[in-house]
């Protein structure tokens, strides 16, 4: 069939081939033949434009609008979005955070397998500091009743529960921040504790939005997008940053430049003629 195939039948509107349906870009990349597995001669490809990957401003809130949202957070979702925007924690490291990856001594939090499969460290927020450690205080009286009831356990990365047997019901692997409820493992037969689920967060997030009146769609990870805005504000080098967010490359990170050093730092020319 693709010897077939003309330059006229994959630029036809509407034709699997064609770049000009609403489909993504990286959808359509992968539909585009390529003459090298084809095993055919087929010259007029390369007059067929790849589709580029759109490029989105990330949505990100001002420091008052962020003040404005953690108001109307409490309890444990409070917790989460000063991590979210204390830390530039993603919404799935902050629920699987774990209780050594938090180190109070040297005000670090580690980040285990993130985007990427990537450790790195960012800073624990000195704001968040004290609330964590009294937060830590109820979950680990929460698990010490577990253990006394037979429970205790959560789910252990990889392999390292066939390794060590007993280290899930150690202190140190438990969520910082666990769901209500047991659950029982059939595999294993262990009554484990979940990490809280992610809507939790969402739902509060998206409530406390509404609620600040701020007319921004702003989610868990626009707190990210805000944290990395700030400290490039704040004067700290676009690596630093990286660093921080985990980025593997820095063109990644320069979008946050955009944001911060976009239009609303150039001063128009009408301002100036008319003095405002």
């Amino acid at each position: 069939m693709p010897r077939r195939l003309g330059q006229h039948t994959v630029q036809f509107p509407g034709h699997p081939l064609s770049s000009s349906r609403q489909e993504t870009s990286s959808s359509r990349n992968s539909t585009l033949l390529r003459p090298e597995l084809l095993d055919h001669n087929l010259p007029w490809l390369d007059d067929i434009v790849s589709p580029r990957r759109p490029h989105h401003l990330p949505v990100v809130m001002t420091r008052d609008e962020v003040r404005a949202v953690l108001q109307h957070l409490e309890g444990v979702p409070r917790l989460l979005g000063l991590l979210f925007y204390g830390a530039g924690l993603r919404l799935l490291e902050g629920a699987r955070l774990r209780v050594q990856d938090v180190d109070f001594a040297a005000n670090l939090i580690v980040v285990r397998d993130g985007k990427g499969a990537k450790d790195r460290v960012t800073m624990l927020p000195a704001t968040v500091k004290a609330a964590i450690a009294r937060h830590l205080e109820g979950v680990r009286r929460q698990h010490e009743s577990d253990l006394l009831a037979g429970a205790g356990w959560v789910e252990l990365p990889d392999a390292l529960g066939r390794k060590y047997p007993n280290a899930g019901r150690q202190w140190g692997w438990q969520w910082v921040f666990p769901a209500t409820r047991l659950y029982f493992h059939r595999e294993t037969r262990q009554r484990r504790r979940h990490h809280l689920h992610e809507t939790v967060a969402q739902r509060a997030v998206k409530e406390a939005v509404r609620r600040s009146g701020i007319a921004k769609s702003a989610k868990c990870h626009t707190f990210r997008h805000s944290f990395a805005t700030h400290l490039l504000e704040d004067g700290y080098d676009i690596r630093t940053v990286q660093e921080l967010l985990g980025h593997r490359d820095v063109a990644t990170t320069m979008i946050y430049t955009h944001v911060n050093r976009g239009p609303a730092a150039v001063r128009s020319p009408a301002d100036r003629m008319l003095g405002a």
